[in-house]
């Protein structure tokens, strides 16, 4: 498997190769290093993991001329990395471009200093996209370089599994390179997630065909859920595609509630908790959550929030806004096999997603899956993938849906969903307990990526 992060907390990515490893299979997955605390190779759960660095390039150049003030830690990366194969050679490049590169910053620096002093004479925005020759230059170097570097060092295989599209080139080109099967696991669709969607047109035409060409290099196609099957199906010519929701597994309540959510905000058992768990990022609607709790009939209920992001900042701004009194409150991450108990002390997980790109409105997120786990009903954004599981459960509802933008309809979709009495509330949980224990669970999830690999087990002996 070859995953573009550290695969240190990649649940996706660490429960399907602990189940492939359980079901018989060598797995070694191939995630990139970037904190030297981390290690390079580690045993988890019948696997290894085995973490290669980015390897130096013209990436390291665009780092000193555009960002100065990382040049100290981009200097380290390259040295360290000039240790292996290869370093003299990486070295003597990083000095060449060292060179390159100090002459670029004398001829920009005026430059520069007039385009920033124009952009806020105009107060002209960023590009939505973010920096786009910037976002270039990370991919063609860093992405594409890791990609090649996984492939130099990986052995023999029968299948090479890409995560994301970050993940299949270095798939596809150790398939090509030591023969096998390539997988493509796309965990949403790439063009559509955060700041890709606003990308130019023609950028995104050019990753549109790029992305169909290594697809017709695999064998199967995974995600996520079926709204994601069907949209990748309409954008490109895929092969066999199997879904495994992001499901974890079956958790079973302790004899005693887990309090360490309640203690850690420092909260008794009369409060009400509205929790957002996971990635503190934009358009998950962090701020609606917190005005949703200055809404009439929400004076006894506390907004929290359990992760990490780049949006912790806001967060924190949000603790000490005298408008709430103390409501809002904010949680570091927890290890990854200990959220669901951690999230089984709220009253309700609110999911209020915005609809800023087609991949929010597709998607059944991870939260989901954990709050169901922890037999906590949800309060989410009306969005088909999320109604599907919800509203349309056989049993009943798992929670309510509403207009994320609106914070006045999140706190009239909480208090539809705790303002009842005690017996309706027991009764909502254990439904929520019980369609995570029958359907949505990683034991019943992981049974059709089993069922793949035993396929593709059976086609390589076959060969």
């Amino acid at each position: 498997m070859y995953v573009y992060n550290d695969c240190r907390t990649d649940a996706r990515v660490l429960r399907e190769a602990a189940a492939l490893a359980a079901a018989g299979h060598v797995v070694t997955v191939v995630a990139r290093l970037d904190d030297a605390a981390t290690p390079e190779r580690e045993t988890r759960d019948g696997f290894e993991i085995v973490r290669l660095r980015v390897p130096p390039g013209p990436h390291l150049a665009w780092t000193f001329a555009r960002y100065p003030w990382r040049g100290r830690a981009a200097v380290g990366r390259l040295f360290h990395s000039g240790r292996g194969r290869g370093g003299a050679r990486s070295v003597v490049a990083g000095v060449a471009l060292g060179a390159v590169v100090l002459a670029w910053s004398i001829v920009r620096a005026p430059f520069f200093a007039a385009g920033g002093l124009l952009r806020r004479a105009v107060r002209r925005p960023p590009p939505p996209g973010g920096d786009l020759l910037d976002w270039l230059v990370r991919w063609r170097w860093r992405t594409l370089g890791w990609a090649r570097a996984a492939a130099d060092v990986v052995p023999d295989a029968q299948v090479h599994h890409g995560h994301d599209l970050s993940g299949l080139p270095a798939a596809v080109e150790a398939r090509r390179r030591h023969g096998g099967a390539a997988v493509y696991d796309s965990h949403e669709i790439f063009l559509e997630s955060g700041s890709n969607a606003h990308r130019p047109a023609w950028i995104r035409r050019r990753f549109a065909r790029q992305e169909q060409a290594w697809i017709r290099d695999t064998t199967a196609l995974v995600t996520v859920n079926h709204a994601l099957a069907a949209e990748l199906a309409r954008r490109y010519a895929v092969p066999r595609t199997v879904v495994v929701h992001n499901c974890p597994p079956r958790w079973t309540p302790p004899r005693l509630p887990d309090e360490r959510l309640r203690r850690a905000i420092g909260l008794g058992a009369g409060a009400r908790i509205a929790l957002y768990h996971g990635a503190f990022s934009p358009h998950r609607g962090l701020e609606q959550l917190a005005e949703a709790i200055l809404q009439p009939g929400m004076e006894t209920t506390h907004a929290a929030y359990l992760g990490y992001g780049v949006q912790r900042p806001l967060l924190d701004r949000l603790v000490t806004d005298p408008r709430f009194g103390g409501r809002v409150h904010v949680v570091g991450p927890v290890p990854p096999d200990d959220v669901v108990g951690w999230v089984s002390g709220a009253d309700v997980d609110v999911m209020a997603l915005q609809p800023s790109t087609l991949n929010h409105v597709l998607s059944t997120p991870n939260k989901l899956f954990e709050a169901l786990a922890a037999g906590v009903p949800v309060v989410a954004s009306d969005f088909p993938g999320l109604r599907t599981v919800i509203v349309d459960d056989p049993d009943g509802p798992l929670g309510e849906l509403c207009d994320p933008a609106d914070p006045a309809q999140v706190a009239a979709a909480i208090r539809r969903t705790l303002d009842r009495d005690p017996a309706s509330v027991a009764d909502l949980r254990a439904r929520c307990l019980r369609a995570a224990h029958e359907r949505w669970n990683w034991e019943t999830e992981s049974a059709a990526l089993i069922g793949l690999y035993a396929d593709l087990a059976r086609d390589a002996a076959a060969q």
